[in-house]
């Protein structure tokens, strides 16, 4: 199987600065896409930001030029580094992986963090 374990969370004002960790453990081959999701209560998950094993990276529009997404590919970790925060930034983030390949399976995972709550106050 495959955790991850998720770090760096908090409560944070307006225009300060957070960052996310997050660690993947367990029997895993290579991990093409690592990223981080967030929800607020009542509304879908949103795509904060990607990063492919190839160094790629994807961003909300409403977080670019103020959040960075780096990984570590080979200690499977993804960071997310939120500067200039805003209140309409809080939300739980989740950590998540996809095109996971395992030790001994054949196909490709997906696998989400618990969640970690960021919330910024104006």
């Amino acid at each position: 199987q495959v955790q991850l374990a998720e770090s760096g969370g908090g409560l944070v004002q307006a225009g300060g600065s957070l960052r996310l960790s997050c660690v993947a453990s367990g029997s895993i081959l290579s991990i093409n896409t690592m990223g981080w999701y967030r929800q607020v209560a009542g509304k879908q998950r949103e795509l904060v930001a990607e990063i492919t094993i190839g160094g790629t990276t994807n961003y909300a529009d409403s977080v670019k030029g103020r959040f960075t997404v780096t990984r570590d590919n080979i200690k499977k970790t993804v960071s997310l580094q939120m500067n200039s925060l805003k209140p309409e930034d809080t939300a739980v983030y989740y950590c998540a992986v996809h095109g996971v390949r395992r030790y001994g399976s054949p196909g490709m995972y997906a696998y989400w963090g618990q969640g970690t709550q960021v919330t910024v106050s104006s």
